[in-house]
């Protein structure tokens, strides 16, 4: 009888221990919660009060970290919900390990791009086992030299927590390499110039541009443009000559209306150099002789409310891709004595089912890169004589013209890929008709053959009747019903058409039973221009309802349930998913918000925020009542009520330039306070990164597996 005593007691003390031992770790693990200090904000005689607004820092308060309480308190609390996040997901350690090995598994690890001939050399860029980045190659076609490393992507990365490499541009005596280099991840670059023939770097630096410099044909001056320093809107556009200092660089360009921005390319015949000037409904371009850097810039037709176009230059005309007189686009040319739009002359002309998005000319052919009933399609024209489509057999794919810098050929390069096919480069004989297949990507998986792999096209029917396309693909054999689980993405702005393409990554979640989904709603442009303006300003919500009667359809036929449901989506795309979720929160288990744009009126009353300025025309100006009331009613943030929430994961950069990151971090914040339920909510800042993610090469799908983890943790699936 003692001993029975003994082992009760002995029992009671485990339980307690163990009792105290969950309190313990529950009391380390509480979400959250950021201090609250009412902001009133008063337009339009409306208020609105936002607690978290003393979140917000400037670029100078990040860069001294502790030198003040609000950089402190905004650190802190970062700092908190990556511990939480951490904590809540500790138990998936192994399996995002698992996730992440086995997505960098699959790719290959000494890969080498298709060479690009362009002056005598071929160019590309190759990886070396081991390494994040890549090194920049060329080799000399006429004595089929030796490679050369123009630039080494691990050299120039060691030490350095973000490395991003912008535009490279070699002169046209092929001695000179101009590159930029981001260090910070805000997009903000300096600009170097390296001597080929030596290898060693010249004293010429040219710092806050965008990137990329501009050679005139004189093989000592470059055009570049700069940003301004609070809002990186690119908006004046200097000339340097190699061995000056930047300030003595002449001012060529400014773009005075903060609506617009700017930037300067040469065009394919590498006879003129082109400033162009442009926002979401306006353009204008301006053109240089580029073996005259000193002459007067020209301009091609000046700018105009709803007239947008793009310039190239063949033989003794521009040839302009413009939406005048034509909503899909049409192809004219135009004499170059003669730039004005009455003398523009059809080439392509407008039709109403055929979005025109792109042009490439050949001394033999044009190709127009067209969008018919939501699908890519490549046309062959001859100057003189017939034309053809390049057939290709896929239910949903990708098929663009790339890397055709030379004129003088009849082989067209392109890329194509599907969601069952991985990304493929072909060298297509206009002439002939016949391709071959230069290199497709390399998947290393021993499991993974394309046949394994299912994919669909199917319509939903949106809440006006309209015809919404869907991508869709899964793995063969699985059971589609209530209980599969099934990833919806979308975006569904700035008329951006999402690519039906193949992702190696993705098959970790399709070899696990999901199904992935891509709603093509508008906003975009998969069914041309209409479908982009029937999803922007004051149809604004189309987007958000187009998707949400997509995941209604994809349940109602049998492919998953709201149990089992989840919705994707980043920077605009994470707009959608922050107003899907206060529109319809019972739709999905599990919501991914990337980088999400959702504090819509805030951001676009401030006129200090990087891209705020030139996207009124995207979302309208709330300083108009009518546009403040309307995006006040969909706005993520500003509609955030006290009711039950699916499952959220949240994922931000602390130097994203494109979406500050306070907008997640308040929007966490608000949500945390008022929502109902116990669901997971959870927030991945990285410390070191912006809008794109980290860097290296491999680096970046560290959050990949941690989304993924999040999802499979959903669905109870361990391995």
């Amino acid at each position: 009888m003692r001993h029975s005593i003994y082992y009760i007691f002995l029992l009671v003390l485990v339980v307690i221990s163990c009792n105290k031992k969950d309190s313990v770790k529950d009391l380390n693990n509480i979400s959250p919660r950021a201090k609250k200090i009412p902001e009133k904000l008063t337009i339009h005689n409306d208020t609105r009060i936002d607690n978290y607004y003393w979140m917000r820092l400037s670029d100078e308060q990040k860069k001294a970290e502790n030198s003040d309480s609000q950089t402190k308190d905004v650190l802190q609390y970062l700092n908190q919900e990556n511990e939480y996040l951490k904590n809540e997901m500790a138990h998936t350690e192994d399996l995002q390990k698992k996730l992440y090995d086995e997505i960098v598994g699959r790719i290959k690890k000494d890969d080498q791009s298709v060479p690009v001939k362009d002056n005598g050399y071929l160019y590309y860029l190759r990886y070396e086992k081991g390494e994040d980045y890549a090194l920049y190659c060329r080799k000399s076609i006429m004595d089929e030299g030796k490679e050369q490393v123009i630039l080494n992507g691990p050299k120039l990365a060691k030490g350095i927590s973000y490395f991003g490499i912008g535009n490279r541009t070699v002169s046209p005596n092929n001695k000179l390499l101009a590159y930029g280099v981001d260090t910070v991840s805000r997009r903000k670059y300096s600009i170097y110039f390296k001597n080929l023939e030596t290898d060693k770097l010249l004293p010429d630096v040219l710092k806050n541009t965008s990137g990329g410099a501009t050679w005139a044909n004189d093989n000592k001056t470059v055009f570049y443009t700069t940003k301004d320093s609070v809002t990186l809107r690119t908006y004046r556009i200097y000339k340097h000559v190699l061995g000056t200092n930047q300030s003595e660089d002449e001012l060529v360009f400014e773009e005075k209306d903060d609506t617009f921005s700017c930037g300067v390319y040469k065009t394919k015949s590498k006879k003129y150099l082109m400033i162009y000037s442009s926002q979401t409904l306006s353009s204008e371009i301006r053109y240089l002789d580029a073996n005259n850097p000193v002459g007067d810039w020209k301009v091609i037709q000046p700018r105009e409310k709803d007239l947008l176009y793009s310039v190239d230059h063949f033989e003794n005309s521009f040839f302009i891709r413009t939406n005048y007189k034509a909503k899909n686009f049409r192809l004219v040319k135009t004499p170059i004595s003669k730039t004005g739009k009455k003398n523009w002359v059809d080439v392509i002309p407008h039709r109403k089912d055929v979005l025109l998005e792109s042009f490439d000319l050949f001394k033999n052919y044009l190709v127009i890169s067209e969008r018919i009933n939501g699908l890519s399609a490549l046309r062959v024209k001859k100057w003189v004589g017939g034309e053809h489509y390049i057939e290709f057999n896929d239910p949903a794919y990708l098929a663009s013209s790339t890397s055709n810098l030379d004129f003088n050929t009849n082989v067209l390069r392109y890329r194509y890929s599907s969601l069952t096919t991985p990304s493929s480069i072909y060298e297509y004989n206009m002439e002939t008709e016949e391709q071959v297949l230069l290199k497709q990507q390399e998947v290393i998986d021993n499991n993974f053959e394309p046949a394994n792999y299912i994919s669909e096209r199917l319509f939903a029917t949106a809440d006006d009747g309209t015809k919404i396309p869907i991508s869709l693909v899964y793995k063969k054999g699985i059971a589609k019903n209530s209980k599969t689980p099934l990833l919806l993405y979308a975006y569904g702005s700035y008329g951006n058409s999402i690519e039906p393409t193949f992702s190696s990554t993705r098959l970790s979640l399709l070899d696990r039973g999901f199904v992935y989904a891509i709603a093509h709603i508008r906003g975009g442009q998969e069914m041309g221009r209409q479908w982009y303006e029937d999803g922007k300003l004051l149809k604004k919500k189309n987007t958000f309802t187009d998707f949400i009667n997509v995941g209604d359809f994809l349940i109602d036929e049998g492919f998953t349930s709201s149990d089992h449901l989840y919705a994707y989506g980043g920077s605009a795309g994470g707009l959608l998913m922050g107003a899907v979720l206060n529109m319809k929160p019972e739709l999905w288990n599990g919501v991914v918000a990337a980088v999400p744009f959702v504090d819509v009126v805030s951001t676009m009353l401030d006129e200090t925020i990087p891209l705020t300025t030139f996207e009124f025309d995207e979302w309208g100006n709330p300083k108009n009542k009518e546009y403040y009331d309307y995006m006040k009613s969909y706005s993520p943030y500003d509609n955030v009520e006290a009711k039950n929430y699916p499952n959220i994961l949240i994922t931000t950069g602390y130097w994203d330039s494109q979406v500050q990151y306070w907008e997640p971090a308040k929007w966490i914040a608000k949500l945390r306070e008022l929502k109902t339920d116990d669901n997971k909510l959870l927030m991945d800042c990285n410390m070191e990164t912006g809008h794109g993610g980290a860097s290296g090469r491999f680096e970046r799908y560290k959050r990949t597996a941690l989304t993924y983890a999040f999802l499979f943790d959903l669905e109870n699936i361990k391995e």
